[in-house]
């Protein structure tokens, strides 16, 4: 069963970065596509990014030019590098597995494994 374990969020100022890591199981790691997505309390989850296993990427109009999602299959990690932080971007961030798929989905429909999730916090 594929578990997956968020990291390195934080409690930082606007304009400042942060690098969140999601360590995944499985020896299927490469073929999956990742993920990232959002909750802010009291809002919806979102799209924020997804990388495929051929590491095509797509990303949320929001965090375009600023966010940059990555994947090490030897590591078996997904990286989110979130420059230019910004108050609305305060949420628990969630990495996730859609299986085996050679596409970029953005909807969480297709998403089946999830991890526990990481606190972003952005002061202004």
């Amino acid at each position: 069963q594929v578990q997956l374990v968020e990291s390195g969020g934080g409690l930082v100022q606007a304009g400042d970065s942060l690098r969140l890591s999601c360590a995944a199981s499985g020896r299927t790691f490469s073929t999956y596509a990742m993920g990232w997505f959002r909750q802010a309390p009291g809002k919806e989850r979102e799209f924020v990014a997804t990388i495929s296993r051929t590491d095509n990427t797509v990303y949320a109009n929001s965090v375009k030019g600023r966010f940059t999602i990555s994947r090490d299959n030897a590591k078996n990690t997904v990286y989110l590098q979130m420059n230019s932080l910004k108050p609305d971007d305060t949420a628990v961030y969630y990495c996730a597995s859609s299986g085996p798929t050679g596409y970029t989905p953005t909807s969480e429909r297709v998403y089946d494994y999830w991890g526990q999730g990481t606190q972003v916090t952005v002061s202004s």
